[in-house]
C-alpha cells in the first residue's frame, strides 16, 4: 500500500498530523487537503487529545500547491469537477490547467473549488483544540495557509516562510497575513513576495519561537507538553475567546475576497504568460525566472 498523504498518530494527549509527501516537498494536492481535514476532525473528536501537532516530513514543511505537471500540460485534467456527492477538496490544477484563455473563464467555478481548500485549511483554526505548527526548511505559498491557520507557530531559525506567488499567479486565500503581523508588515511581504527567516518571523510576531534547527523538535515538544496539561474545556474556551477577535475583524469576508483574487491572478495577462512559460520551459524554470530578479530564485519549488 502507498503511504498516505497525511500521517496521523496519537501519543499521550498529543495528536500528531504530518504532511507526508516528502518527495514532492509536501506539495498540496487533493489527497493532502482531504487527509488534513479528516485528521483535524479525528483529533477534535478524540477525548484523549488535548493539542494537535502539525508538521511536515522530509526537507521542509510545505512548498505550496503541487502544480508542476498541470502548469506544464494545461490540458491534462480537462473536464474534471468537484464531486457533488462528497464535496471533497480537489486539486487547484483542475481549474488552472483546463482553462483556454480564448474562452470564457467562470470565476465562480474557480471559487467553488478553491473555497473547499480554504475550508480544509481553516479546520485548523476552527478546531476546538489548540494547533501548534512546527516548520523546518521551508513554508511557502499555499503552505503558509496551513501554518497561519494554526494557533501557534514554532519555526527553525534558518527556515523560510513567505508568499512568493504574490509576484504573479497567486493571492493568499486564507488572508491571514494582516491579522497575524499587521497591515503594514503584511504589505511589505505581499508587495514583494519576499520571505522571512525563522528569526525574522519571531521578530515580526508571526512565530512564537525560532530555535536552531537542531533544537526545533525539542522546543516544540516542550510547548506541546505544557499546553497538554490544561483541561480540554479550558483550552477550548481560551481558543474561542481569542479567535473571536479575528472573526470580528471580518476574516471571513477577507477570505472570500482573497480566494476570488487567487483565481483572477491565474487569469490575468501576466498569469497566462507565466503559465505559458511553464509549458515551454517547465514549471520550476518559470518559477526560477520569476524569482531571480529578487535574488531568491529556487526558494519555492511548487506553486510558490
Amino acid at each position: 500500500m502507498s503511504e498516505p498523504a497525511v500521517r496521523y498518530e496519537v501519543s499521550g494527549r498529543i495528536a500528531r498530523i504530518t504532511l507526508n509527501r516528502p518527495d514532492r516537498g509536501n506539495g498540496i494536492n487533493g489527497a493532502l487537503v482531504r487527509g488534513l481535514a479528516e485528521s483535524v476532525e479525528r483529533a477534535d473528536l478524540d477525548p484523549a487529545v488535548h493539542v494537535l501537532h502539525l508538521s511536515g516530513a522530509g526537507t521542509g514543511f510545505c512548498g505550496g500547491y503541487d502544480l508542476v505537471e498541470s502548469a506544464q500540460d494545461m490540458g491534462a485534467a480537462a473536464g474534471a469537477e468537484p464531486s457533488p456527492s462528497t464535496g471533497s477538496p480537489i486539486d487547484p490544477a483542475v481549474i488552472t490547467a483546463n482553462h483556454d484563455p480564448r474562452g470564457t473563464w467562470d470565476p465562480m467555478v474557480d471559487y467553488a473549488m478553491m473555497s473547499r481548500n480554504v475550508n480544509a485549511f481553516m479546520s485548523l483554526f476552527r478546531c476546538g483544540k489548540p494547533v501548534v505548527c512546527m516548520v523546518h526548511g521551508f513554508c511557502v505559498a499555499g503552505g503558509t495557509d496551513m501554518a497561519l491557520c494554526s494557533d501557534l507557530l514554532v519555526i527553525a531559525e534558518d527556515a523560510k516562510i513567505g508568499y512568493p506567488p504574490a509576484r504573479v499567479w497567486g493571492s493568499p486565500t486564507t488572508a491571514l497575513w494582516a491579522h497575524r503581523i499587521g497591515a503594514q508588515r503584511a504589505k511589505r511581504l505581499l508587495f514583494t513576495g519576499d520571505s522571512l527567516s525563522g528569526g525574522e518571523a519571531v521578530e515580526w510576531g508571526l512565530a512564537i519561537e525560532a530555535p536552531p534547527a537542531a533544537e526545533l523538535r525539542e522546543r516544540t515538544e516542550i510547548l506541546l507538553e505544557r499546553i497538554a496539561r490544561l483541561p480540554i474545556n479550558q483550552l477550548a474556551m481560551m481558543k474561542l475567546l481569542v479567535n473571536q477577535t479575528l472573526l470580528a475583524q471580518g476574516l471571513h469576508a477577507t477570505q472570500v475576497l482573497g480566494t476570488v483574487f487567487d483565481g483572477i491572478t491565474r487569469h490575468t495577462a501576466e498569469g497566462y504568460a507565466f503559465q505559458q512559460r511553464a509549458g515551454e520551459a517547465g514549471f520550476r524554470e518559470a518559477v526560477r525566472e520569476r524569482d531571480e530578479p529578487f535574488g531568491d530564485a529556487g526558494l519555492s519549488t511548487f506553486k510558490g
